[in-house]
């Protein structure tokens, strides 16, 4: 948290006029929000995204691979993550993550902008922000903060999932993400510094547990 409300008006001020590009219309991310950011953002300018994603908590570098062991109450099997070019998506070109398990295959869209933070930016598929009224969401900030809160994307009826961080220190960040689209359910999210997602885990729920093999 900053240290007084006078630095924290001062900081909105200077990285609203930079952040133009992630819009100024959208509702606010419950619980908390992110400090400058909208979140969802319905107009997303191209000009503030890097066109790499190097956010040491939700890096994904072109070539990098990360097998996990995953179980279910059906049994275990392994998924592979991989890293590759993605589509232009809502104006801005993504860095897709591709995870293949169980004879399935899922591909997320992600881009930073220009502070470090990683948005999502939709799912081969099922939804992709500027489309529908879909828009894109944070999928971890530059510098993440306990209580902060968020969408990480919006898609009416698709996703409309929030996350918020309950845990951080120097090498690790825990999230915890439910969905209004499935009352009951709920499953936190461990990130380590330099990797990525190293563990989900269902709170509530289906029992699914998803670890990084070593």
């Amino acid at each position: 948290m900053l240290g007084s409300m006078t630095v924290r008006g001062l900081a909105w001020l200077v990285l609203l006029a930079v952040l133009t590009g992630c819009g100024s219309a959208s509702s606010p991310s419950p619980p908390s929000g992110v400090d400058e950011l909208v979140i969802p953002t319905p107009s997303p300018d191209p000009a503030d995204f890097t066109g790499t994603v190097d956010n040491p908590w939700f890096p994904l570098a072109a070539g990098t691979t990360w097998r996990y062991d995953v179980a279910e109450v059906t049994g275990t099997h392994r998924m592979v993550v991989t890293v590759a070019p993605g589509p232009t998506v809502d104006g801005v070109p993504t860095t897709a993550r591709v995870a293949r398990e169980a004879g399935r295959r899922v591909v997320d869209w992600y881009a930073q902008d220009d502070r470090g933070n990683v948005w999502w930016f939709g799912r081969a598929g099922q939804w992709r922000a500027g489309v529908d009224g879909a828009e894109a969401g944070l999928a971890m900030a530059a510098t993440p903060r306990v209580g902060d809160g968020y969408r990480t994307g919006y898609a009416a009826g698709v996703v409309e999932d929030t996350a918020r961080v309950v845990s951080v220190d120097d090498q690790r960040v825990v999230v915890e993400e439910s969905s209004a689209l499935e009352p009951g359910s709920a499953h936190q999210l461990t990130y380590e510094h330099g990797t990525g997602l190293v563990l989900d885990s269902d709170l509530e729920g289906a029992y699914r547990v998803v670890r990084l093999v070593p």
